[in-house]
């Protein structure tokens, strides 16, 4: 493991003189007496955002590498896309586990916990068996989350340069020193036992973690301190801009409308506090009973969720509690799999801004154009994901891959993100 020195830049300013001017006028005869227009009052500059630095949406987009640069890390990478609001994700796991632990980590699929994500992949077509190559920036719903999974990924940076897992492992780390708000490392992983090599990148600042991934076949070997460097320095790019952004135009909370338990559901909002007057972050059994005149369905497994349906048996709502807890982590109005039983009539249940079960994904797309597509392959879930600043997820589930034009909604969770627990990899 090598650790590098940081590079610094001073930047001299420069000082503005400034001359007073004074004006002497004759005693007599003395000038009548002119009017002066008022000073201009000086515009007041804003205070600086001192907020935290959480990223959504398109602003992701800050951290993306060009096609050059991308390039100048992989030469032999060709056909470098544009940058994708789709995340494909595989989470099978499995394997043995690795010794120490917490090298596990290089194994784990980083985008698991995420709230969104902008990607950038690439071919290598002269390696025979690992012919791509991918960025990915992924949001996570705060800073806590995002660092909690950063200081794994550093911890086994600095420990795994050798370890065993079905065999010996090696990876070769070269740390930056920190800048100011960034952290950053790279290194190749070599794992004979499996036959796996992979070059890995990261950086992280506030709510987002940056990976460049490259695996590969035979013998490579990559430049990891211009990767990390390269990385850390765009993280710092991008965190700067955000905060100037935030400064000139202060985030504003969306606020949900008051809500009547009585009234019917599809008069109910979903919004960023919950649903109608179901509240994220209540005790499981307040919301259960906030829901007046539901059928209540009871969890099919410790942890599970509660089903509420409504009197006519034509829709219902999943809520669900905190891992390990009792209050309510996040709310799904109609299905949340395609494999969910029944058919929900959207019109009777509660809409996100006039987007209800049963219209298209498209519809979410066009009413909420920042988030994410998400194709998770081994459960066939898909989705689309919208997160605010704030940390709530709204997800609208599809009845097929949602880039499909005919998709359609069968389900719309709203999620207290930030109540999630950061996954543990060892």
């Amino acid at each position: 493991m090598r650790v590098l020195e940081k590079r610094r830049r001073l930047v001299g300013l420069g000082a503005l003189g400034v001359v007073a001017v004074v004006v002497l006028t004759a005693c007599t005869p003395a000038p009548e007496p002119s009017t002066s227009p008022s000073p201009t009052p000086e515009a007041s500059t804003p205070e600086p955002y001192a907020g935290p630095a959480v990223f959504v949406g398109d602003e992701l987009e800050s951290f993306l590498l060009t096609p050059e640069e991308i390039i100048g890390l992989v030469p032999e990478a060709t056909e470098v896309g544009d940058a994708s609001a789709v995340l494909e994700q595989v989470s099978d796991g499995g394997g043995a586990s690795a010794s120490p632990a917490i090298c596990e980590a290089f194994y784990a699929e980083q985008s698991l916990g995420s709230a969104g994500a902008r990607v950038i992949d690439w071919k290598v077509p002269t390696d025979p068996e690992y012919g791509f190559g991918r960025l990915l920036v992924l949001q996570f719903a705060d800073e806590t989350l995002a660092q909690a999974r950063m200081d794994q990924l550093m911890r086994a940076a600095e420990q795994c340069a050798e370890f065993s897992k079905e065999g010996t492992v090696t990876f070769d780390a070269v740390i930056p020193e920190d800048a100011e708000n960034t952290r950053a490392f790279a290194g190749t992983l070599r794992d004979a036992a499996l036959g796996w090599h992979s070059f890995d990148a990261f950086a992280s600042t506030g709510n987002v973690i940056v990976q460049l991934w490259q695996p590969f076949s035979g013998d490579r070997t990559f430049d990891a301190e211009s990767a990390a460097v390269l990385l850390q320095s765009r993280a710092e790019e991008a965190r700067a801009a955000l905060i100037d952004e935030l400064t000139e135009n202060p985030p504003v909370q969306e606020e949900d409308p008051a809500a009547d338990p009585a009234a019917p559901w599809a008069d109910w909002q979903i919004g960023v506090g919950g649903v109608g007057p179901l509240s994220l972050g209540s005790e499981i059994d307040d919301v259960i009973a906030a829901a007046e005149g539901a059928q209540v369905i009871g969890p099919e497994y410790e942890g599970g969720p509660t089903k509420l349906v409504n009197g006519e048996g034509t829709g219902s709502m999943l809520v669900q509690p905190v891992e390990g807890g009792t209050t309510v982590w996040k709310i799904t109005v109609g299905d949340e799999r395609i494999f969910d039983e029944g058919e929900q009539d959207g019109e009777v249940l509660p809409a996100r801004t006039g987007v209800r079960v049963g219209a298209l994904i498209s519809e979410a797309m066009a009413a909420f154009p920042e988030g994410t597509i998400v194709d998770v392959a081994s459960s066939g879930d898909d989705f689309y994901a919208v997160s605010t600043r704030e940390g709530q997820v709204f997800r609208f589930h599809s009845d097929r891959d949602a880039v499909d034009g005919a998709a359609t909604i069968i389900g719309i969770t709203v999620e207290d993100g930030t109540a999630a627990k950061s996954a543990v990899f060892g």
